[in-house]
């Protein structure tokens, strides 16, 4: 290649194209980035969803969840145990550090329903952290420990480095998902799952027994956010979990013109809403002068407000500019069969039931063979002991003869038996002591076995009407909670009752502004002067000059005008106007509106910087009344117009020619100036 040769720029940007393409690693089968992407990227997003942020619909937990739960089962003695003793325990199961594992403890403990603690676990409404892992205890509550453990119904696998075994699942019978809520960031996909009252789980899972999952849409549910916070919801747009709400704190009226905040949205502490009140009270949004927070295990923060504020409408401006309001977007997604997948709450907990419904049964099973078991023990002893079948081993000379023997013994009597007679059964029976057998209480024997008959009946008449069963437990589980998990967040925006009233922004900051000049020439919030507007911090203004130059801007704090201001007003780009400006000894008129426009941006109402701006009024005048500068020769003195027919055009249009007289006064009605006697004046149409 020449080295004389040069390229444009459509040929350099193809060669650079083209050698993009020849060396991008994506570009081969076997580029080793592909391969690395392949490998390993796929494999490190599906390790994040699976083992890290999303819960499993199966028990509702994360794995670092399901672990703690674990370590914590395995040290239960009732008793309260160290934190970091939990903590080191469940490094075995979980590949993390133990920072990690301590502070999905504490956000545990402090959901209130599993763990208990004890010690300083920090504080939900303050935002302050927990103490030391090394200081604090927790133990299971009596609600975990009952129902979401049973190792007989738990399928086990080695845990990361195959010293020990861990559930793959809990076999939870409570919708810990919805009761729990979950926020998880994973690889292409985040969930945030909010936590509901475990009381109205129950009442809707009662509901949902016996439908089936084509039906589920024809059950109403209403099941709505709870948080601990308390505080108050409007759901119109939750759509059963797959929507947002919006969150209010609860402001109540006080004495002496002051505002107490007892209840906080959820997710915000009390430094941060103090804190957003602060910035509001800066920017003059709301007339607050002091605030006190006795915030200690109720939320308690007291607003003084300014001399002469209304409570009422305090209390708006503290929703509209500040914390005490906000909004959560929910997207339900979870894993099932560890695959992805987004559902509704509905659904979630039609899934739970029918969950709900698989356990009861197969406790019930378990519970059932451990009774068949029992039952044909007790009767193997009652028959080898009330029948002397124990007397016809006395002449048995081998082992294989008293095992035979005793066979023969209880062969006429298997019709009594719920199974086959096992070699295992017959070494049993030899086992007992001779004690035992002078010492046997037959009619105690037989009241046992008659009441483990009774059981039988009872379980298989359970297990024929699960559904009835399922609805006891979970009334009975409803009857023992409903007191000490009462529903504490209020619910708006359901069943015909009005969501939040939106707050009306701009009445509340209507004159929150003042717009102020000075001799000197400057206009703004912070200059010392004359009130020329009063305005809000939403609004924009629109400033004109002598010369026809305009602006729209926000409010300034301090702005030099030159004293060349002619109007200062708040924009509206809708609003029409009439003008009338000179250019090189020609007046012209036009009506406009003004319409967008760029942020402190010059534009000219006239051609150019030259022109002089004569008259600016808002709307289309009835007239406009021109007295002209007294010339030689000169016949007619003042006139009348009419504008109202020139068209409405943009302000950049030149508009139509009014005269070519110098103007000495003009206006949209007669001043002093105009002579009524002048029998020349003419009334004149633009056009």
């Amino acid at each position: 290649m020449s080295k004389n040769k040069k390229y444009n720029q459509t040929d350099l940007f193809e060669k650079k194209k083209e050698l993009n393409e020849l060396f991008h690693p994506l570009k081969h089968t076997d580029g080793s980035l592909k391969n690395l992407l392949d490998d390993n990227f796929l494999q490190y997003a599906s390790y994040v969803i699976c083992d890290r942020a999303i819960p499993s619909i199966e028990d509702g937990l994360k794995p670092v969840q399901r672990r703690i739960l674990h370590a914590l089962k395995d040290k239960d003695d009732g008793r309260f145990i160290k934190v970091a003793n939990i903590v080191g325990h469940t490094m075995q199961y979980h590949p993390h550090g133990d920072a990690s594992i301590a502070d999905a403890l504490v956000t545990l403990t402090n959901k209130r329903y599993l763990i208990e603690g004890q010690g300083n676990f920090g504080n939900i409404y303050t935002g302050d952290k927990a103490a030391a892992s090394r200081y604090i205890e927790c133990r299971l509550t009596l609600l975990a420990r009952n129902e979401i453990f049973n190792k007989e119904l738990t399928e086990w696998i080695p845990s990361y480095d195959g010293r020990n075994n861990e559930p793959v699942h809990l076999p939870s019978k409570l919708p810990l998902m919805l009761m729990l809520g979950a926020d998880g960031i994973a690889v292409g996909l985040s969930t945030t799952i909010l936590p509901h009252n475990f009381i109205e789980l129950l009442e809707a899972q009662i509901k949902l027994i016996s439908i089936k999952k084509e039906n589920l849409n024809r059950v109403k549910l209403d099941l709505f956010p709870d948080f601990l916070t308390g505080g108050k919801i409007d759901v119109s747009e939750y759509n059963k979990g797959n929507g947002k709400i919006k969150i209010r704190g609860k402001i109540n009226f006080h004495k002496n013109n002051s505002l107490i905040i007892t209840e906080l949205p959820y997710g915000i502490s009390t430094d941060s809403l103090i804190s957003s009140i602060e910035e509001a009270i800066k920017k003059k949004k709301v007339p607050v002068r002091s605030i006190d927070d006795f915030t200690a295990e109720k939320v308690e923060v007291q607003l003084t407000l300014s001399q002469g504020a209304d409570q009422k409408k305090a209390r708006e401006a503290l929703f509209a500019f500040t914390k005490c309001e906000t909004s959560i977007s929910s997207r339900l997604i979870f894993l099932e069969k560890n695959r992805p997948k987004e559902s509704t709450v509905n659904e979630v907990l039609w899934k739970n039931t029918q969950n709900l419904k698989y356990i009861l049964q197969q406790e019930l099973q378990l519970k059932k063979e451990k009774l068949l078991d029992n039952f044909h023990n007790k009767t193997l002893v009652q028959i080898f002991v009330e029948n002397r079948i124990y007397k016809k081993i006395e002449q048995c000379k081998t082992y294989e003869s008293v095992l035979s023997s005793v066979e023969n013994g209880l062969s006429p009597f298997k019709n009594q038996l719920k199974r086959n007679i096992s070699i295992e059964d017959i070494e049993m029976l030899l086992g007992i002591r001779i004690k035992r057998i002078s010492l046997f209480d037959i009619e105690k024997n037989k009241d046992e076995i008659a009441q483990i008959i009774r059981d039988i009946k009872d379980i298989d008449k359970h297990l024929k009407e699960i559904d009835l069963y399922t609805k006891s437990y979970l009334s009975n589980l409803k009857k023992i909670y409903k007191k000490q998990y009462p529903r504490l967040t209020e619910i708006t925006g359901h069943q015909n009752q009005p969501g939040f009233k939106s707050v009306e922004v701009r009445e509340l900051t209507a004159n929150e502004l003042q717009i102020k000049q000075d001799e000197s020439g400057y206009i703004g919030t912070n200059v010392k002067g004359e009130t020329i507007i009063e305005c809000s911090s939403l609004d924009k203004l629109l400033i004109v000059f002598g010369n026809g130059r305009y602006q729209v801007m926000p409010p300034p704090d301090k702005l030099f005008m030159d004293n060349n201001l002619i109007r200062c007003e708040i924009y509206n780009r809708e609003k029409e106007f009439t003008a009338v400006y000179s250019e090189k000894s020609i007046c012209f008129i036009k009506r406009f509106v003004i319409g967008g426009a760029i942020m402190n941006r010059d534009y000219f109402l006239g051609q150019s910087e030259k022109s002089k701006l004569l008259l600016l009024t808002d709307g289309t005048p009835e007239s406009i009344f021109v007295k002209y500068k007294p010339a030689k020769n000169q016949r007619i003195h003042q006139q009348k117009f009419n504008p109202s027919e020139t068209l409405i055009k943009s302000p950049k249009s030149k508009g139509n020619r009014l005269t070519n007289k110098p103007i000495k006064y003009i206006d949209t009605k007669p001043g002093k100036w105009w002579d009524k006697n002048d029998t020349e004046t003419t009334d004149n149409n633009l056009f």
